[in-house]
């Protein structure tokens, strides 16, 4: 899978990097009328985030606002997927094990004191809701299910912070803090009317054709970009996303579904999420001496090591680490080690 996996993302790589197919060019005008309907607000979110998908590795396209970390990897790049995607549980209803679980470690309480204005104008953050989550929970029993109280409770501070980041209406001076204002955004872009978006259609991923008249810009809460994306994301969840990409920013459910489908799947050469969170990733030779060490900032790593790890400070680590250290006080844990990845090689 691998093998066959790798030309796709060469092909994007190589396109960005001479110019030739860059999906970064929304255009600073539409940016500019997203920024008007939200006076006042530096919005990191409305910087259109998926226009700088981690798997290109293309470093400067994403420089933050003063004092606003931005979102800047919700298109995460899965096209070197090395082992079948972990598949959910299609028989999990409301008593699944999983959702019990999940919901015994994050209360309603919890979730809302995390997104606490989410649902505030500008931000469009209302749709994702803690029943959706808990039902998107349900259908992927390993999830925030392995490990001790704590490690349970920092996979899922972890989980959402990242979202929290990627969907971030927060600026440095606003209202309760900057990490207050996660799962702001539902497309990217933020308040960026969609038919101005480009249509992140990559012709060469044969095995995922794009539907006519689709555009497969960042949807939901990991900002799921591009048609094999799409395309691998709704085969393991049994999703028509090729056909259908607006289910994702629709149904807040699937919107979930989609982000742990994420977090759960290993990539090679990159370990799940999931993994790295759990104790069940042990780190080779060469991730040991890449300075590679399971915690937090390995989920950076994995999620958007190309942009942000592995040259000292960045803001946009310092974004998500933000949200985490805020999340872990709220659920009752710990961060645990190795928050920071500046220090990690990229895989």
């Amino acid at each position: 899978m691998h093998v066959r996996l790798a030309p796709i993302a060469l092909v994007v790589a190589l396109a960005a990097c001479e110019g030739e197919a860059n999906p970064d060019d929304v255009g600073a005008a539409t940016l500019d009328a997203a920024r008007s309907d939200a006076p006042g607000l530096d919005a990191p979110g409305l910087d259109a985030p998926g226009l700088d998908a981690p798997g290109l590795d293309a470093p400067g396209l994403d420089a933050p606002l003063p004092d606003a970390p931005l979102p800047d990897a919700p298109g995460v790049d899965v096209s070197f997927l090395d082992a079948p995607s972990i598949a959910p549980d299609a028989t999990a209803g409301d008593d699944a094990p999983s959702s019990s679980s999940v919901a015994s470690l994050v209360s309603r309480e919890a979730f809302e004191a995390m997104f606490l204005h989410r649902a505030e104008a500008p931000c469009r953050g209302g749709f994702y809701t803690y029943e959706a989550f808990l039902e998107a929970a349900g259908t992927f029993p390993a999830f925030a299910s392995v490990g001790d109280d704590a490690t349970r409770r920092r996979e899922l501070a972890a989980f959402f912070a990242n979202l929290g980041h990627e969907t971030t209406g927060g600026w440095a001076s606003a209202p309760d803090g900057a990490h207050a204002w996660g799962l702001c955004w539902i497309t990217e872009g933020g308040t960026v009317d969609p038919s101005a978006l480009p249509e992140y259609c990559d012709a060469s991923a044969v095995a995922w054709p794009c539907a006519p008249g689709q555009k497969y810009f960042g949807r939901g809460p990991i900002q799921l970009s591009w048609n094999y994306n799409y395309g691998q994301c709704g085969e393991a969840l049994g999703l028509p996303l090729l056909t259908s990409p607006e289910l994702v920013s629709s149904d807040p459910a699937i919107a979930f579904r989609t982000a742990l489908w994420f977090w759960m799947t290993p990539q090679a050469p990159k370990p799940s999420c999931h993994d790295v969170m759990t104790g069940a990733f042990v780190p080779s030779a060469a991730d040991t001496a890449a300075g590679r060490a399971p915690g937090f900032g390995l989920t950076i790593d994995t999620i958007n090591g190309g942009l942000e790890c592995g040259h000292g400070a960045d803001d946009r680590v310092a974004d998500r680490i933000g949200f985490y250290e805020r999340f872990a006080a709220i659920l009752g844990t710990d961060v645990g080690a190795h928050l920071d990845c500046g220090a990690m090689s990229p895989f």
